[in-house]
């Protein structure tokens, strides 16, 4: 499979999806790509005045972008059949928001074993934040707020391991509630055999022919039950993951 994860779009005081650009653009270079299709179920646009709108204004903002980078980009929401979309995709770009949303739309579209099953056969997926988590087993390490009840948390499954986009390591000063990482602790009483990647901003995972590579600006930190959270720095090979 040919994955590009990446913890978040945009950088306190950047342009939007300013960071990841050039591993965006080195990546569709690379694998030969001038079209994607665009999963835009994340986006809850306050003011917007409906869904369809809110879409809209997602596929704008992120078209823009990717135009700049010279690549087209469609919207799965404008096409009459989004199955057919899907299956007909060089490429498949998942946009962050609201996971829970999106998971739902995914599962009402009933694109999500499509998108497995094309994204398993060779065609490249990017995600961004929720777009990230979506890749994994389950949705249940996001940190949106479920304002949306999915028919499954099950999301793609294209990675046997979770990840928590956006990561951080403390709480701001004055906060009284638990840190990121009790909230996963949380998340592995309860499911002790599954791993997972706490993805800093700025960073992503990257991968191609069965390697999975850390890159980005920052380090990640892998946490399993009863042992104590790893960290790993940018460069490092995290395949093992993987297994």
């Amino acid at each position: 499979m040919k994955l590009l994860l990446i913890s978040n779009s945009t950088n306190a005081g950047e342009a939007y999806l300013g960071w990841p650009q050039g591993f965006i653009q080195d990546f569709l270079l690379k694998h030969g790509i001038r079209k994607v299709v665009f999963i835009p179920y994340a986006g809850v646009n306050l003011s917007a005045v409906s869904l369809t709108k809110s879409y809209d204004i997602y596929e704008e903002r992120v078209s823009g972008v990717f135009r700049t980078l010279g690549f087209e980009l469609v919207s799965v929401h404008q096409a009459s059949d989004p199955k057919q979309a899907i299956q007909q995709a060089e490429c498949i770009v998942v946009g962050g928001g609201n996971t829970f949303h999106l998971v739902s739309m995914m599962h009402e579209t009933a694109i999500m074993s499509l998108i497995r099953q094309k994204v398993s056969e060779g065609t490249p997926y990017i995600g961004w934040s929720a777009g990230a988590n979506v890749a994994c087993p389950t949705l249940r390490t996001t940190n949106d707020m479920p304002i949306i009840e999915p028919a499954s948390f099950d999301c793609l499954n294209l990675i046997p391991f979770q990840i928590n986009p956006h990561y951080l390591d403390a709480n701001p000063e004055g906060h009284g509630g638990e840190t990121r990482q009790q909230r996963i602790e949380e998340f592995l009483a309860l499911n002790r055999d599954i791993t997972v990647a706490g993805l800093r901003e700025a960073s992503l995972l990257e991968m191609e022919d069965g390697k999975l590579i850390l890159k980005g600006h920052r380090s990640l930190r892998v946490f399993n039950f009863g042992k104590e959270p790893s960290e790993y720095e940018v460069g490092t090979d995290m395949s093992f993951l993987l297994k």
